[in-house]
């Protein structure tokens, strides 16, 4: 078996504007103990996670306290929105798009594809492993969706006000044997 902890990030910064370095608000900072908390006694030998600094401020300590090098995969990078911002709480007609605008950023299915793309490499390479994975909402909700006939976009929504948010999925082989929802905090 295969242990996952996917972790959405703490609460971020977002008076800074680039997305990439945006930190954590004092208040994520000090909600990431949740994902100490949680995860501490899961005996967790892999750490991977988005390069994006609220991502990774989000398991630090975490990590740190296990002796955990992060490793970071692009793949489970944020979102890219446009000028126009994403736009996917207004218009739930977006999250299952086929006829995507580029003026409303990558699109779901993108996001989809390369993060499961992603998972599946980390699946093969960390078989048997307990692996924690700090990500973003919507790349979480899209690996959910792709994983679970029963996640869908009302799940998504939920999601967004859930800052952290740490789910286990366990995996046999490339096969979800159970998804468990661990702890949030709602902002």
């Amino acid at each position: 078996m295969t242990r996952i902890y996917f972790v959405r990030h703490a609460q971020p910064d977002k008076s800074v504007k680039d997305d990439r370095n945006r930190p954590l608000t004092e208040k994520g900072l000090n909600d990431a103990a949740l994902v100490y908390d949680i995860l501490k006694d899961k005996e967790i030998d892999i750490a991977i996670c988005s390069p994006y600094k609220r991502s990774l401020d989000t398991i630090k300590v975490f990590t740190e306290s296990q002796s955990l090098e992060i490793h970071t995969d692009e793949r489970f990078r944020e979102r890219e929105s446009s000028v126009q911002g994403q736009g996917l709480r207004k218009n739930p007609e977006r999250w299952k798009s086929k006829d995507w605008n580029p003026e409303w950023g990558e699109s779901i299915e993108n996001v989809r594809n390369r993060n499961i793309e992603a998972l599946m490499e980390v699946l093969d390479k960390y078989k048997g492993h307990n692996i924690v994975l700090g990500t973003h909402g919507t790349a979480l909700s899209t690996i959910l969706d792709y994983l679970s006939p029963v996640y869908g976009y009302d799940d998504f929504i939920k999601m967004m006000d859930w800052m952290p948010n740490i789910v286990e999925v366990v995996f046999e082989g490339k096969e979800v044997v159970e998804i468990n929802e661990l702890g949030h905090i709602e902002i």
